[in-house]
Order: structure tokens, then sequence, then C-alpha cells
């Protein structure tokens, strides 16, 4: 059923019931161990954790699982440590490992990755992400499942660069960092070509490209040095009949049309984005998942978490690609009960 209205959404063909996805959900675990009765926390064994992990999604039903591969460990041989603040339960993601390789930006306008990270062996990659489908299909054969690429060009170059850096970069020099994304794309396209061979029909490509205000740059910069190299990263994966679903942390509504002449299938998107603009132009066109905000799941009362669902399904139950979701995650923080009575709305509210 999940795979089958999930599927559906993916295709434009209109469910009977709108399908669901969500982030981080599945590892609040006093939230997994209320759902599904299974005994498991933060220190439990990963293959406990994964078992547990699975039944959430399924009692919750997902219809879609976000999934990506390659992350910043493709990046290690030069790339800076930020920190992470707490996020996931009892702190595990904690760090406070701070260190960037470049001591000024012009080391960054002068970077060349290919140099740096070379080549890798395409029948390799292939496999890599075929074997990451296939353990994600084992694990949850009842929904659409993917694999992708996390550091797809603004992502990556802030992992290797670090804000401070890649910040000055671009104001004392933005059409000199501009060739460093240009050579980055150069360098990551082979990802792409891999990701276009590989077995999954449908794949995940993450940047963020925004802040939760906006650009953080002029708009007119990425449309001369990001978007053009989407289309050209993109082109392998629409060559091979991919459904390309893009997804960026933020506010990226100035850039929806951008996006969507790149070449993309759907949109993963945060409560910053609005989602009634996709809706309105795309909503007959393109898949699109989201756009709850975790706050009022965090914080809300049971009238404001009803108030915030029927607000998303109003928006989306007209399009036949909508899939719903807390747009920016489940964290582990969020009350068990307010997340339960979340999921009863949904249920209540998602037949068509």
């Amino acid at each position: 059923m999940s795979y089958r209205d999930g599927w559906a959404a993916l295709n434009l063909e209109m469910p009977e019931k709108v399908p669901r996805t969500e982030y981080s959900a599945e590892t609040h675990w006093d939230l997994v161990q209320k759902v599904t009765g299974i005994p498991v926390n933060s220190r439990s064994p990963r293959e406990e954790q994964e078992r547990a992990a699975s039944a959430f999604r399924r009692a919750w039903d997902y219809g879609f699982v976000w999934n990506i591969l390659i992350h910043g460990q493709a990046l290690e041989a030069c790339r800076t440590r930020m920190g992470h603040a707490n996020y996931a339960a009892d702190g595990v993601d904690y760090s406070d490992e701070v260190a960037c390789p470049f001591e000024d930006p012009e080391e960054a306008l002068e970077f060349q990755p290919m140099e740096v990270y070379g080549r890798q062996e395409h029948g390799k990659l292939v496999e890599d992400f075929n074997r990451d489908y296939r353990l994600r299909c084992e694990q949850l054969p009842d929904a659409v499942n993917t694999t992708g690429i996390y550091i797809t060009l603004v992502s990556g170059l802030l992992e290797i660069s670090g804000w401070d850096i890649l910040l000055m970069a671009l104001g004392m020099d933005p059409e000199g960092f501009g060739e460093t994304a240009n050579r980055y794309a150069d360098w990551v396209r082979q990802y792409f070509e891999a990701l276009a061979d590989c077995e999954a029909p449908v794949v995940k490509i993450h940047d963020d490209i925004v802040w939760t205000s906006g650009a953080f740059v002029n708009p007119a910069w990425y449309r001369t040095y990001i978007f053009p190299n989407y289309k050209k990263l993109f082109s392998p994966l629409r060559e091979a009949g991919k459904k390309i679903i893009f997804t960026s942390d933020g506010n990226y509504t100035q850039f929806v049309d951008d996006i969507a002449d790149c070449g993309v299938s759907g949109f993963v998107l945060e409560p910053a984005t609005d989602m009634a603009y996709i809706a309105e132009k795309y909503g007959k066109t393109h898949s699109f998942m989201g756009n709850a905000d975790t706050r009022v799941l965090l914080m809300g009362s049971r009238e404001d978490i009803y108030r915030e669902v029927k607000r998303c399904m109003d928006i989306g139950k007209k399009c036949p690609g909508f899939f719903m979701a807390v747009g920016n995650h489940i964290p582990s923080n969020t009350p068990v009960e307010n997340a339960l009575y979340y999921n009863e709305v949904f249920e209540k509210l998602r037949k068509r």
C-alpha cells in the first residue's frame, strides 16, 4: 500500500490517500518505542535500531524514504570541521571539532578539486549506489527507496571551505569563487554519471543553497554559477530517465523556477519555502514533499497541530504528487504525545 501510493504520487497519478514521508522521526527513540513496542534507545545495538526504525516507518506508512549515500566522506582529503550541536537523542551527534584546511580565502579561490580528490572508478561508484539502494529496499520493501548525493555543489563547497572562508571568498572575488564552483562541478560530475547508471529509478539530490532568510549571495551569482552547473550535472540523470527529487533547507522560493528549469521531478522543502507557490505553478507537473513546521509539534497545542496539518493538506491535497511531511524533521525533543497527535490528524485528513 505505501509503495503503491508513493509510486503513484511520484508519477502524478493521484493516489486515493496522500502518501507521507518523515525525516528523523525514526530515530526519535521514545516515539519509536511507543509506536512499535520495541524497547530501543540511543545506546541500543545498531541492528536493533535499524529493525525498530523499519518497523516505525511501516507503522507510520512511509510511501517514500529519504536517503543519500554520498556525503562528506568523499571530501575527507580536504574538508572543514564546523562542529555539531546536540540534535540526536542523548546528544550522540555532538562534536566540538572545529578546523579549516584553508588559512585565507585566497586558498579557496585557487582550490583544485580534481587534483585533491581525484577520479574514482566508475564501476565501483555504480556498485556503491546499487548496494546502498538494494539495502534500503531490503530494509523497507513497501516504500519507494532512493540513493543519491548530498554534496551536490553549494553543500560541497561549504563542506570544503566552511562558512567563514566561503563568504569571504564570495565577498572578495565572486567571479573567482564562481570558477572554484565550476571546477568543483567538473569533479563531482563523476558521481552524477554513476548515479545515472545505477538501478534506482528515483534519486535524491541535496544542496543547501540558501539560508532561512533566503539567498546568502546575489541571486545573479546563483544564476551564473550554480544553476548552469545543475543542468550539466542533472543531464545524465534525465537522459537515464531518473526521477530527480531535489532538497534544500531554508527558503529557496525565489529559486523554485530556476530549479524546475534544471529538470528536477520533485521538491523537498522546509516550511520557509512557499509550498503554495509550488503547488500553484508545479502541482500538476512535479511532486513535492512538506511542509509542516516542526516548531508547531515542539511547542504548539493540539489545535495548533491540527491547523498546521490542515494548512498543508489544503495546499497539497489537490495535487497528485503531494507527500505530507514535517518539513524540518521531528527531532528527539519533540513531545511524544504531540508527534502521535500529528500522525492522528494526518491519518484523519489524508484520504482524498
